[in-house]
């Protein structure tokens, strides 16, 4: 069953969410992130201007988490993107 875009959003922010809190991510979340943004990009499912141009970074944060060969410093270097990823995934999604 293919999620729609808000269980899509739902679930990126999750995932990014719980590794903030977490200060650690698995291999498949990163892998898990970067499926999701390809999905949402290519089906055209985001309207929302900001969130469009922070999905390449989300996926470039999934790519690099995959190969990182510290998380939780992974996290910690981009903490204060993930907020901001957070805040917009946040916003879009209640439309």
């Amino acid at each position: 069953m293919a999620l729609n875009v808000n269980s899509q959003l739902t679930l990126l922010h999750d995932i990014l969410d719980e590794q903030t809190a977490d200060s650690n991510g698995q291999v498949s979340e990163y892998q898990q992130i970067k499926r999701l943004v390809q999905k949402m990009t290519a089906n055209n499912s985001i309207t929302d201007e900001q969130l469009l141009q922070l999905l390449p970074e989300i996926y470039n944060y999934g790519r690099q988490g995959e190969i990182a060969q510290n998380s939780p410093e992974h996290i910690t270097t981009n903490r204060q993107n993930i907020e901001n990823w957070l805040h917009a995934i946040q916003n879009s999604n209640l439309e």
